[in-house]
């Protein structure tokens, strides 16, 4: 196991080779915001900036167990910060329903560059969350990034899209079918709290070893494994 800590420069070289890397075989949503970066030298400039001074919050750290506790802590602010259009897309939300969940994050605002502005900042953090689990899995081999933050995220996904559905709802019919989602919301909250304390409580464990004995556990125990925080009542 690796015991030293990374430099910044290296942190920096492995983040903006994984962009570059991204551009020829990911998904087509990390194909799209790749080439969104790499086709605007404006756009990866303010990435690279943005991305220096979350890695330099890494680097600082004298010791490889720090570094790692902060990028997992990094990753769970990246989730959250381009959850919005993650929801956009999911819910195919447009029209009035679009302007009015903007307005609920932003207030009265110019609505055409709050757009511009939020779609730059999820390209943003979605190449940096990137490059946080190229980072966490290619030099520290951190199994924390496998299936435990997986879940995370996906939980996450479940409490935002309550609570937007929530805020959106204005009919009663609308109201109605959303009441028992947010009657869950403050579990789910306090759900993903306990889930950020668990993965940041969790020792580093290489993804190879990680992997290996999810394939060892007997099938009845899968889901034992799997399952480092318990899931929230009625989600399971």
């Amino acid at each position: 196991m690796l015991i030293h800590a990374y430099k910044h420069a290296r942190l920096m070289e492995e983040s903006e080779a994984r962009v570059e890397m991204s551009a020829g075989y990911d998904t087509p949503a990390d194909l799209l915001v790749a080439t969104r970066l790499l086709e605007n030298p404006e756009a990866y400039r303010r990435w690279e900036s943005e991305h220096d001074r979350l890695m330099r919050a890494v680097s600082e750290q004298g010791r490889l167990a720090r570094q790692i506790t902060v990028l997992r802590t990094t990753v769970f602010g990246l989730v959250h910060r381009k959850a919005l259009f993650d929801y956009l897309r999911e819910r195919h939300v447009s029209g009035p329903r679009r302007r009015r969940l903007f307005g609920f994050f932003y207030g009265i605002r110019d609505y055409s560059n709050v757009v511009l502005a939020e779609h730059g900042n999820y390209v943003r953090c979605s190449s940096s969350y990137l490059c946080a689990h190229h980072l966490a899995e290619t030099l520290m081999h951190d199994a924390a990034f496998d299936e435990p933050l997986q879940i995370y995220e996906q939980w996450y996904a479940e409490y935002f899209r309550a609570f937007c559905d929530v805020a959106l709802a204005q009919t009663e019919e609308e109201k109605r079918s959303v009441a028992a989602m947010d009657a869950l919301k403050p579990l789910l909250k306090h759900q993903l709290a306990e889930a950020r304390k668990a993965i940041l409580d969790m020792p580093q464990v290489p993804v190879e070893e990680w992997r290996e004995a999810k394939i060892r556990k007997p099938t009845g125990d899968t889901q034992k494994l799997r399952a480092i925080f318990r899931p929230p009542h009625g989600l399971n």
